[in-house]
Parts: structure tokens; sequence; C-alpha cells
């Protein structure tokens, strides 16, 4: 310990250095439930590429490990520290360094946070359409290395469509620059999509060059009540064969709905059993959202309530993003799923988590990229009560079992982390884990890099 604290001072001002064991400790572990954590032997906050590479040239002399961080938003447990590691909190690299509009393109810092980057390039009529619903607070960083999503994905796709090149500090210290600035690129092997979503394992994203699109105009959001989840599903389906392109097509079941409702008195009508939102931002939204109300209404819609302004279809998506927070406080603890099927089975995927809450006898409640047919089943249950903490995690890997068996995938945002580590070998098969294996000990020989995560 003492030899490690004298290596990185070498090469670190004493501010980028956090030694207290009180203060290490509360770097120790992301939002996750049931996920384990080490401890800490020190957590660095550097501020430049070099500063980065001395500590990664310090943990491979000493063969420490080194977890990488964000800010902690992610809900895989793929921030949580090994013990005796080197925590390697990249907030502290948070300058946006460029905007060109001509390129469209953005250059910017692990640290910077999302919605700082977002209101950033709109000031240049540019739009980063990437949004997880911890935008406020989550990193470009985090983003990248979970393959993070968010509410727009149905119609402008997931972070890893916008990351066009990276600058990444490897396990020995050296640094590599994958990627381009260009439109287009072609040459050799796409590194920069192998370390999105990556989640730390294969080396330190210091720098990504980011695709940007032209400010689309404001979007215009409606509001469909349904007596049942089916009926919902049943239009999520009408509006994508119908060749509909939403800006935003997001679900909430009843119980999300109520939550929401107890949290912020938001309104919401309680009495539906899934609300569906959908919005358009093409030049004439109105028209758009009149064709998908009629849909709506054709597939058992009870109420279809179009947005009349912009101010009106904020406050709905704040309702939404505040989905995850307010299922929260249901009960002491939660255990937020991520299973993407396809659009075609999301129904049967709602009514599948249904009955597992049932089977179960716990409060499950449901929001989703419906667009997308991104789930996430929200388990709200006791921590303190050991029964009902059994049955939480329990009916967890029931839900992933029916994503898969729908043919769908265990995580369609948040990632894999320590959270979901024996489901991603269940979905990618023996041969499919063995070459992930391969990769990761190309780029990582000595295992240093946040072990004991993915696989």
């Amino acid at each position: 310990m003492s030899d490690l604290l004298e290596r990185l001072r070498a090469g670190l001002p004493p501010e980028a250095l956090i030694t207290d064991p009180d203060v290490t400790a509360s770097y120790a572990h992301d939002m996750a439930s049931f996920c384990e954590a080490g401890t800490p032997a020190v957590v660095v906050l550097p501020r430049t590429v070099e500063q980065v590479q001395h500590v990664m040239r310090t943990a491979t002399a000493l063969r420490v490990p080194v977890v990488p961080q964000g800010a902690r938003t992610g809900l895989s447990g793929a921030a949580n520290a090994s013990d005796g590691c080197i925590v390697l909190s990249l907030v502290k690299m948070d300058r946006i360094l460029e905007i060109s509009p001509v390129d469209r393109i953005a250059v910017v810092e692990p640290g910077v946070v999302n919605a700082v980057l977002s209101r950033a390039v709109n000031e240049h009529g540019l739009y980063y359409p990437p949004d997880p619903s911890s935008w406020e607070t989550c990193t470009i960083g985090g983003n990248i290395g979970t393959a993070s999503g968010g509410l727009c994905c149905v119609k402008y796709g997931v972070t890893a469509e916008y990351v066009l090149g990276l600058e990444v500090v490897l396990a020995d210290g050296r640094l590599l620059t994958t990627g381009r600035r260009t439109a287009k690129g072609v040459a050799g092997y796409d590194l920069t999509r192998l370390f999105v979503g990556s989640e730390g394992s294969l080396g330190i994203v210091v720098k990504a060059v980011l695709a940007l699109k032209p400010q689309p105009p404001q979007q215009l959001v409606l509001a469909a009540e349904f007596p049942s989840a089916a009926a919902a599903c049943d239009a999520v389906c009408r509006i994508m064969e119908s060749g509909h392109t939403p800006s935003l097509l997001e679900l909430m079941d009843r119980t999300t709905v109520r939550a929401v409702n107890a949290l912020a008195s938001m309104g919401l009508p309680e009495t539906t059993e899934a609300l569906l939102l959908c919005a358009f931002d093409t030049p004439d939204p109105l028209a758009d959202l009149t064709a998908v109300g009629a849909l709506c209404t054709a597939a058992g819609a009870t109420e279809v309530v179009p947005a009349d302004n912009a101010a009106e279809s904020e406050l709905l998506l704040q309702a939404r993003r505040m989905s995850l927070t307010a299922l929260e406080t249901v009960k002491p603890a939660t255990m937020i799923d991520d299973v993407c099927v396809p659009r075609s089975q999301l129904g049967a995927m709602l009514a599948g988590t249904a009955a597992i809450a049932e089977e179960y006898d716990l409060t499950i409640g449901v929001c989703a990229h419906a667009g997308d047919g991104n789930t996430h089943p929200v388990v709200c249950f006791d921590h303190h009560d050991p029964d009902e903490s059994r049955r939480a995690r329990e009916s967890f890997d029931a839900i992933m079992a029916l994503g898969l068996e729908l043919g769908g995938t265990i995580t369609g945002e948040h990632g894999v982390g320590v959270l979901k580590k024996e489901w991603l070998a269940r979905e990618l098969g023996e041969t499919g884990v063995e070459l992930q294996r391969g990769i990761k000990a190309a780029f990582d020989p000595l295992g240093l890099l946040n072990p004991g995560k993915l696989f």
C-alpha cells in the first residue's frame, strides 16, 4: 500500500489522491442492488491524459487492479470497486474540447455530463441524441462504457451510433487512438465500437469524438390511456408497422403511473392500466400525432390526449424520466431489470412479467422504451426481509429468462457488470464467451482493468 501511494504521488498532484477510508468507501459501488463491492486502496481523480497514463503504468508495475468510474449512476455494478483496487474516477476530466457545426462533431473528455453537452451543442443549432434517464448527472464516459440508450433511441439510436473515435489509455499506459473525425471511414477493424459497451474492461476512455445532428423542431407528445398492457403493446406494434417514426415511444404501467403521482403529484390518470407516450419532432407533429392517436384508439385506448404545446410535452417527459426514482419509493429497495425483446414480443414480455410478479408475490412496476422493445421491470422489495429479498432475486432471474425465451437480450442499455455475469454466458454461449475472453486478454493480458465484471 505504501509503495502504491508513493508511486502514484510521484506523478499526481496531491488533490488527485483520496486515501481517507471514509471517503473512498463512498466510491465503492454504483446504484445496482445485489452486487458485491470491495474496498478500494485509493481513489484517483485525474485531470489529464498523462495522469491517467501514470496511474495505469503504476498499476501494471505493481499488478494492482483498476476500476474506472464516471458518475456511478449505473445499474449493473459495472463501476463497483474490488478489494485493494485503484478507483479511477474520471469526473474531473470534464472539458468540452471542440464543437464543430461544419463537421457536426463534438470532442469531449469522459467526465462531461450528458445534459451539459446536450445544452452546449444546442447553442450551435446541433443535437446530441442519446439521453439516458439520468442525463442530468451521468457522464459521456459512463455512457460509452455501458453503451447507454435513452428515450429517443426509437428514432435516433443509441450511444454506439454516435461515437466516431476515441482516445484510450491501455492497461500498460500506452495511448491508443481509434476511429475518425470524418463522416465516413472503414479503415481496419472497428476498435471504436469494440470499446463502446466494454465497461472499462479493455481500456480507459480519455477523449471521444461524437457525431451530432441538426437540432430538430420542438417535439410534441401524445398521451394515450389503455385498459390493459396488452392493448398498449398492440398500439406500439400498429404504430411501428404503419411506418411512423416517432422521436419517442414510451410505456408506463399502472404501478409506475401511481408511483410517479405519489412522488410528484403529476396528475397522471391512475385508473389506466398502461400509459403510452408518443412524440414527434417532425415539421408537422400534430398531423403525425393525429394519425397515431387513431391507431391507439383502434387498439383500444380509452383516452387519447395530445399535448397543446412544448411545456405540456415536457411535463409528460419529466413524468417518464422520474419513473425509476418513483418506483424506488414503493419499497425500501429495488432491482431494475433491462430486458430488450423484439417489438412483436413486447406484449408477451409484459404479460409474463405480470405473471412473475404474481408468482413471487411482489410489486413489479414496468416502464419501457416501447418503440425499441426495451423493458425496465423494477422489482420493489424490502431488503430487510430475507425471504422477500430471495424472492426478488429469483423473480429478477425469471424475468431475464423470459426475455431470452422471447428472442431478446439480457440488457438493452444498462450493461452486464456484476449483476448479469451468469446471464451473459447463457446468452453468448460457450464459443461466444471464449472469443470475448480472448479479446479481453489481448487488450489486458494481466487482467487489471475492472476485474470480475462481464465474465
